[in-house]
């Protein structure tokens, strides 16, 4: 993405518009998601439905939060999952809870130059694939420390 209207502007201001983006991106996303759940609950469908679609609520309730702050970091599937996570009606201070998160590492990502570090990486993954596997071992090992660390 081009966000030249930041180039050369401090760090702060970069990362706070980064994160309203995609606070508001994905706020109008769930609430048109949120639209498209009332009327497939009016709907002859949701009758033919019935129970299941109770049912996809409750589990898209209580595991959807994790799925909706991941989704910041994929490429294709992150409006999906707001939409779906609006249509299914998940509750909307656990969305919030975890949209925060995602939204916040989102900003992070773009604004200190992550994608810049991973087009390198892709670069020298398609010159000697080998090399770039073995150059991304020590940073999986970090990830890996780090989040036994968190769970601790």
């Amino acid at each position: 993405m081009d966000f030249g209207f930041l180039d050369g502007r401090p760090f702060w201001i970069v990362y706070t518009a980064l994160f309203a983006i995609a606070f508001a991106r994905t706020q109008t996303i769930y609430w048109i998601g949120r639209g498209v759940g009332a009327g497939l609950h009016r709907s002859r469908m949701a009758d033919r439905i019935g129970d299941r679609l109770t049912r996809a609520e409750r589990l898209i309730n209580r595991f959807g939060p994790p799925a909706v702050t991941v989704s910041y970091a994929t490429v294709g599937v992150q409006s999906a999952i707001h939409l779906a996570a609006g249509a299914m009606r998940m509750s909307y201070w656990r969305y919030l809870a975890a949209m925060l998160p995602g939204c916040a590492g989102w900003a992070a990502l773009y604004s200190l130059g992550g994608l810049a570090v991973i087009a390198v990486w892709w670069e020298f993954f398609l010159r000697s694939p080998y090399l770039a596997a073995a150059a991304g071992v020590p940073a999986a090992a970090a990830a890996a420390a780090a989040l036994t660390l968190v769970r601790r």
